[in-house]
């Protein structure tokens, strides 16, 4: 299984859309939050994404089409 780490940054009408959900059913990926901060006006979070490579190459393409900023995250934020 691969795994990676990406920061989403929502446009304000996304900010209420349970996009991070339908994500992990749509292309059957385990979605890990790492940080977050969501606001009336504005709102990012940072996930790890575990699945299948393809399939969380297909599911960020499909976020980016909702108009979410997805950006690559090196490295891991909360090491447990």
């Amino acid at each position: 299984m691969a795994k990676k780490r990406v920061k989403f940054t929502f446009p304000t009408h996304r900010i209420t859309s349970p996009v991070i959900y339908d994500l992990g059913h749509r292309y059957k990926l385990i979605t890990n939050v790492r940080r977050a901060d969501v606001r009336e006006n504005m709102g990012w979070v940072i996930l790890e994404l575990e699945g299948n490579e393809e399939e969380i190459n297909n599911g960020i393409l499909w976020i980016e089409s909702l108009d979410v900023r997805v950006d690559p995250v090196s490295g891991d934020i909360l090491e447990s």
